[in-house]
């Protein structure tokens, strides 16, 4: 029964910033282990990172050291902040705890 909502998509500048949100909701909702990944238009759907309830945090190669993943244990969210964005990281991104996805959120990278 819980649920996952992304938000915070949007159109950005190459070289600018974003940072989405994703908040789990219903019951037993909370991010132990929270994943991001993105699909981008007949792409296959990559992960992009992930945070465990240790804190520790794992990169795909293409978004390390641009892309920060971090979690609010109290508020039941998970963010992924974007730096640096580049035109390949245009995307539906999608949160995921295990078998639970969210909708997924829009991000344009473009002038």
């Amino acid at each position: 029964q819980m649920r996952l909502a992304e938000s915070g998509g949007g159109l950005v500048q190459p070289g600018g910033s974003l940072r989405l949100s994703c908040t789990a909701s219903g019951s037993y909702a909370r991010i132990n282990a929270m994943s991001w990944y993105r699909q981008a238009p007949g792409n296959h759907r990559e992960l992009v990172a992930t945070i465990s309830s240790d804190g520790s945090t794992n990169y795909a190669g293409s978004v390390k050291g641009r892309f920060t993943i971090s979690g609010d244990n109290a508020n039941k969210t998970v963010f992924l902040q974007m730096n640096s964005l580049k035109a390949e990281d245009t995307a539906v991104y999608y949160c995921r705890n295990f078998a639970v996805w969210g909708q997924g959120t829009l991000v344009t990278v473009s002038s």
